[in-house]
């Protein structure tokens, strides 16, 4: 896979640290894209006994997944301790938090990452992952690890970004320089094919495009640092851009203004899929398997 498609671990750890207490206030997409992908749960029925978080960030989606699943143990994971510690901040403590540990539920916290998770064999029931695997340096790593943890019949569950992610401030960019200042992300293509190749059957996937908008540049670099979405790829620029580099990126983000507002679109890709039981999926006559897209219910 290209290096423009790399992220370096230890700078995005440090870069979702860092804004773990901002995080929250700015992540609006985030919460409207998990609230998205609980409309298509409710279509899927499922009985779990551990449900994991891939990628659990501040812990938005835990309640409902707590409250989906009352019987089931719930793993937050993620790697930056700094959103572990905001999540389970929020939980709270006292008699209930207590009372839930000692009946086998409530949350557990597991910094970890998502390519080589520190979970036994066919361990978790259901496993959900909101905007996380975008962040993967090799997704097939990540589904093969999802696929290893699943029990059979497990479900897998997850939201991405696409390659037309961010593309105006990319197009903007592009005015200054060929290096590479804002992350790649992989077509729902590919990943359908990622998770067929590692074992998984079904998969289902479909893909939108939510566009937030702005009054200015400046306010979605701010928003992309609050929630800690910095550039962390390996093929990055390293040097510093000077003021005149800044006028000019500006100047060309403002000729995609309209109705007095800047837009900053995010292609949004969503899939599920299963383990299978004991029998491999079905496969066509060349062993190529269907991968059904649809478009987003109405």
């Amino acid at each position: 896979m290209s290096k423009s498609f790399h992220t370096e671990k230890a700078a995005m750890r440090a870069a979702f640290d860092k804004a773990a207490t901002s995080y929250d206030a700015a992540a609006v997409l985030q919460r409207e894209v998990a609230d998205r992908m609980f409309e298509r749960l409710d279509y899927i029925k499922v009985n779990p006994l551990t449900v994991l978080d891939a990628g659990c960030g501040t812990g938005y989606c835990a309640p409902q997944l707590q409250t989906l699943y009352k019987d089931a143990r719930l793993i937050e994971l993620d790697l930056a301790p700094g959103m572990l510690q905001v999540a389970r901040a929020k939980e709270g403590g006292g008699f209930k938090k207590l009372w839930a540990s000692l009946r086998g539920q409530g949350a557990a916290y597991l910094c970890a990452d998502i390519e080589s998770l520190p979970l036994a064999d066919e361990s978790v029931d259901v496993i959900w992952s909101s905007l996380t695997l975008q962040w993967c340096n090799e997704p097939d790593a990540a589904f093969a690890e999802f696929t290893r943890v699943l029990k059979p019949g497990g479900l897998l569950m997850f939201s991405t970004l696409g390659p037309d992610t961010l593309k105006e401030l990319r197009a903007s960019f592009a005015a200054v320089d060929d290096k590479e200042h804002v992350n790649r992300f992989i077509d729902m293509h590919d990943l359908g094919d990622a998770l067929v190749k590692n074992g998984l059957s079904t998969p289902v996937m479909d893909m939108e495009y939510l566009t937030m908008t702005y009054d200015s540049a400046k306010a979605i670099m701010q928003d992309l640092k609050d929630i800690g979405a910095h550039n962390v790829a390996e093929g990055r620029s390293r040097g510093m851009l000077g003021k005149a580099a800044w006028q000019k990126i500006v100047a060309e983000y403002e000729t995609f203004r309209r109705d007095g507002l800047l837009p900053c679109t995010y292609e949004v890709v969503y899939g599920h899929a299963w383990k299978p039981l004991t029998q491999p999926a079905r496969k066509n006559a060349d062993g190529s398997q269907i991968i059904e897209f649809r478009p987003r219910p109405a």
